[in-house]
């Protein structure tokens, strides 16, 4: 239950809703969070739509308060919603619930897809220093043996100095990554049909074809988005051209990668994977990449979680905040712009 001493916000105040699957909405606002919202909302802090189909208070609501699980926000939902006029996501990409009716509205969005790109970017940089310094092989053998070994004879030429890094994809996170990636000495890559040179040494990269890339890095990771065209845009030939040893990170999309063709590359010991993403979402319990030593596998944990939920959290009240005071929002999504992102 919700503090009771929480008051409500004064009808003059725009009228806003929930609208996310309710174990997320436990997440992402606690007591305090809801006492920041009530002092510019109103808002039942304990009413959670999870199905918009026969929602009552869609009829007065003038925001919505969105994050995974809410539903898609079609013509039939907003004509229930006639004065909707926002939407606030607590997450980050708004294509799963945010329709074409919606911006044939004008209605406007958030997302708080920056600051979940924060934590992915954290993982991915850390991926990336383990694997030139070939912590997973190294750890595996110390355990084995459990005695000190020659690591340079076994893996000659490693560590981070003077690596190439190929980052496929100027989206958020893969800016964040080549942020976090500067102060490295490094020799950094991208790959983007979207940028050119210029923005991509703004970045702090020299911008190449995706094929150069993938045959000159010893660790490329993928930031690319879920689109047609990117679907299996690792396919057999192109991981084919990624040097020997090297190591692939996805924390962007499964289905950028063709997972017969990784499992095959992999299962051959000539290339490494980082895979926080996979298609399916979750693999058969048969795959060989659960086993593999050369392959780490997480389960979908890049993003934000646990208590880098508070971040999202954050950006999400100053969103509502400056909607409420009348200014635009900080991190407004335009629909332009998804044409080329997640």
């Amino acid at each position: 239950m919700r503090n009771p001493s929480v008051s409500l916000a004064p009808p003059s105040h725009p009228r806003a809703l929930f609208a996310m699957a309710r174990d997320h909405h436990e997440l992402l606002f606690p007591p305090s969070a809801i006492q920041r919202l009530a002092q510019c909302v109103d808002i039942d802090p304990d009413h959670v739509a999870e199905d918009l189909a026969d929602e009552p208070a869609l009829a007065d609501v003038e925001l919505l308060i969105t994050s995974w699980g809410c539903p898609p926000l079609d013509a039939d939902v907003l004509a229930r919603a006639p004065r909707l006029k926002a939407i606030v996501h607590a997450a980050g990409s708004v294509k799963h619930h945010v329709t074409q009716a919606c911006w044939d509205r004008g209605i406007v969005v958030s997302s708080a897809a920056a600051a979940n790109a924060v934590p992915v970017a954290e993982y991915t940089v850390a991926a990336i220093l383990f694997a030139n310094k070939r912590v997973q092989d190294i750890a595996e053998l110390y355990r084995e043996h459990r005695a000190p070994l020659d690591w340079s004879r076994r893996f000659p030429g490693f560590g981070n100095h003077g690596k190439t890094v190929g980052v496929v994809g100027a989206s958020l996170v893969g800016r964040k990554v080549l942020e976090l990636l500067r102060p490295y000495d490094f020799d950094l890559l991208l790959a983007d049909p979207h940028v050119d040179a210029a923005r991509a040494a703004s970045l702090g990269a020299r911008l190449v074809d995706l094929d150069e890339l993938v045959s000159a890095s010893h660790v490329m990771s993928l930031h690319a988005p879920e689109l047609p065209e990117t679907r299996h845009l690792f396919d057999t030939r192109r991981l084919g051209l990624m040097r020997d040893g090297a190591t692939l990170v996805n924390t962007a999309r499964g289905s950028l990668v063709d997972t017969a063709a990784l499992t095959a590359e992999a299962a051959s010991g000539r290339i490494h994977a980082v895979i926080d993403v996979t298609e399916p979402e979750v693999l058969p319990a048969t795959s060989p990449l659960y086993s593999l030593p050369n392959v780490l596998l997480t389960p979908h944990i890049a993003g934000s979680l646990g208590g880098e939920l508070g971040r999202i959290t954050t950006s999400a009240l100053d969103e509502v905040e400056r909607y409420c005071s009348g200014r635009p929002f900080a991190y407004a999504v335009q629909q332009t712009a998804l044409a080329t992102s997640a």
